[in-house]
Protein backbone atom coordinates (compact mmCIF):
# COMPACT_ATOMS: atom_id res chain seq x y z
CA UNK A 1 0.00 0.00 0.00
CA UNK A 2 1.64 3.51 -1.45
CA UNK A 3 1.77 6.04 1.90
CA UNK A 4 -1.39 8.70 1.47
CA UNK A 5 1.60 11.54 2.70
CA UNK A 6 4.24 11.17 -0.29
CA UNK A 7 5.78 14.01 -2.17
CA UNK A 8 2.80 14.42 -4.17
CA UNK A 9 0.41 14.96 -1.28
CA UNK A 10 2.41 17.66 0.42
CA UNK A 11 3.68 19.19 -3.33
CA UNK A 12 0.15 19.30 -3.77
CA UNK A 13 -0.44 21.51 -0.52
CA UNK A 14 2.42 24.32 -1.50
CA UNK A 15 0.14 24.41 -4.88
CA UNK A 16 -2.72 25.01 -3.40
CA UNK A 17 -0.90 27.55 -1.70
CA UNK A 18 0.34 29.10 -4.87
CA UNK A 19 -3.04 29.27 -6.48
CA UNK A 20 -4.44 31.36 -3.00
CA UNK A 21 -0.73 33.89 -3.95
CA UNK A 22 -2.45 33.47 -7.71
CA UNK A 23 -5.54 35.04 -6.39
CA UNK A 24 -4.19 37.78 -4.55
CA UNK A 25 -1.52 38.89 -7.24
CA UNK A 26 1.42 37.80 -5.97
CA UNK A 27 3.81 35.26 -8.16
CA UNK A 28 1.98 32.34 -7.59
CA UNK A 29 4.38 30.36 -5.28
CA UNK A 30 3.57 28.10 -2.25
CA UNK A 31 5.60 26.27 0.32
CA UNK A 32 5.11 23.95 3.10
CA UNK A 33 7.58 22.35 5.55
CA UNK A 34 6.86 19.10 6.92
CA UNK A 35 7.93 17.05 10.13
CA UNK A 36 6.92 13.28 10.38
CA UNK A 37 3.89 13.55 8.04
CA UNK A 38 3.07 16.57 9.36
CA UNK A 39 2.88 20.36 7.95
CA UNK A 40 4.75 22.51 10.85
CA UNK A 41 4.78 25.70 8.45
CA UNK A 42 3.41 27.31 5.56
CA UNK A 43 3.41 30.23 2.75
CA UNK A 44 3.16 31.76 -0.04
CA UNK A 45 4.89 34.76 -1.65
CA UNK A 46 3.53 38.13 -0.20
CA UNK A 47 6.05 40.35 -1.37
CA UNK A 48 3.39 43.43 -3.08
CA UNK A 49 1.16 42.93 0.13
CA UNK A 50 3.54 43.26 2.34
CA UNK A 51 5.69 45.68 0.22
CA UNK A 52 8.70 43.11 1.54
CA UNK A 53 11.19 41.83 -1.09
CA UNK A 54 11.62 39.11 1.23
CA UNK A 55 8.33 37.93 2.04
CA UNK A 56 8.70 34.69 -0.47
CA UNK A 57 6.71 31.70 0.18
CA UNK A 58 9.85 29.70 1.81
CA UNK A 59 10.98 32.82 3.62
CA UNK A 60 7.02 32.94 5.56
CA UNK A 61 7.39 28.65 5.35
CA UNK A 62 10.82 28.91 7.57
CA UNK A 63 9.09 31.55 10.09
CA UNK A 64 6.17 29.27 11.04
CA UNK A 65 8.40 26.44 11.39
CA UNK A 66 10.88 27.98 13.71
CA UNK A 67 7.97 29.20 15.36
CA UNK A 68 6.25 25.55 15.25
CA UNK A 69 9.47 24.02 16.82
CA UNK A 70 10.31 26.46 18.82
CA UNK A 71 13.84 25.83 17.38
CA UNK A 72 16.07 28.04 14.48
CA UNK A 73 17.15 24.72 13.11
CA UNK A 74 14.69 22.87 10.57
CA UNK A 75 16.30 19.26 10.69
CA UNK A 76 14.52 16.49 9.79
CA UNK A 77 12.12 18.65 8.68
CA UNK A 78 11.27 19.07 4.41
CA UNK A 79 10.29 21.36 2.55
CA UNK A 80 7.99 21.15 -0.92
CA UNK A 81 7.95 24.22 -2.91
CA UNK A 82 6.46 24.87 -6.14
CA UNK A 83 9.07 27.06 -7.43
CA UNK A 84 13.24 26.55 -7.08
CA UNK A 85 14.44 28.96 -4.12
CA UNK A 86 16.10 32.13 -5.57
CA UNK A 87 19.62 32.48 -3.41
CA UNK A 88 17.83 34.54 -0.87
CA UNK A 89 15.53 31.56 0.08
CA UNK A 90 18.57 29.26 -0.10
CA UNK A 91 20.51 31.00 1.89
CA UNK A 92 17.76 31.37 4.53
CA UNK A 93 17.29 27.48 4.14
CA UNK A 94 21.48 26.86 4.74
CA UNK A 95 21.21 28.93 7.73
CA UNK A 96 18.36 26.53 8.91
CA UNK A 97 19.56 23.25 8.44
CA UNK A 98 16.90 21.88 6.64
CA UNK A 99 17.61 18.23 5.48
CA UNK A 100 15.68 18.05 2.07
CA UNK A 101 14.21 20.18 -0.44
CA UNK A 102 11.49 19.21 -2.85
CA UNK A 103 10.99 21.74 -6.06
CA UNK A 104 8.14 21.33 -8.59
CA UNK A 105 9.18 23.83 -10.90
CA UNK A 106 12.90 25.10 -12.04
CA UNK A 107 14.24 28.81 -12.27
CA UNK A 108 16.45 28.83 -14.94
CA UNK A 109 17.06 32.43 -14.72
CA UNK A 110 16.98 33.48 -10.94
CA UNK A 111 16.83 29.76 -8.94
CA UNK A 112 19.83 29.85 -6.57
CA UNK A 113 21.47 27.15 -8.83
CA UNK A 114 21.65 29.67 -11.51
CA UNK A 115 22.56 32.38 -9.10
CA UNK A 116 25.40 30.27 -7.70
CA UNK A 117 23.64 30.10 -4.19
CA UNK A 118 24.28 27.56 -1.94
CA UNK A 119 22.68 24.65 0.66
CA UNK A 120 23.52 23.03 3.56
CA UNK A 121 26.23 20.01 3.04
CA UNK A 122 23.69 17.97 4.39
CA UNK A 123 20.95 19.19 2.38
CA UNK A 124 19.29 16.87 0.05
CA UNK A 125 18.09 18.92 -3.00
CA UNK A 126 15.05 16.96 -5.64
CA UNK A 127 13.02 17.85 -8.26
CA UNK A 128 9.87 16.43 -7.30
CA UNK A 129 6.27 16.13 -8.31
CA UNK A 130 3.39 18.44 -9.98
CA UNK A 131 6.18 20.23 -12.13
CA UNK A 132 4.00 21.16 -15.19
CA UNK A 133 1.15 22.12 -12.79
CA UNK A 134 3.90 24.36 -10.97
CA UNK A 135 5.28 25.84 -14.39
CA UNK A 136 1.54 26.33 -16.10
CA UNK A 137 0.64 29.22 -13.14
CA UNK A 138 3.52 31.29 -13.46
CA UNK A 139 3.20 31.19 -17.14
CA UNK A 140 -0.42 32.02 -16.92
CA UNK A 141 0.53 34.99 -14.15
CA UNK A 142 3.08 36.39 -15.84
CA UNK A 143 1.46 36.11 -19.40
CA UNK A 144 -1.18 38.22 -17.97
CA UNK A 145 1.40 40.67 -16.81
CA UNK A 146 2.99 41.45 -19.93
Amino acid sequence: MQDPFDDTYFMRKALDLAHKAYDLGEVPVGAVIVSENRVIGSGHNLSERLNDVTAHAEMQAITAAANYLGAKYLQNCTLYVTLEPCQMCAGALYWSQISRIVYAASDLKRGFNTMGGQLHPKTVLERGPLAEESEAILKQFFSQRR
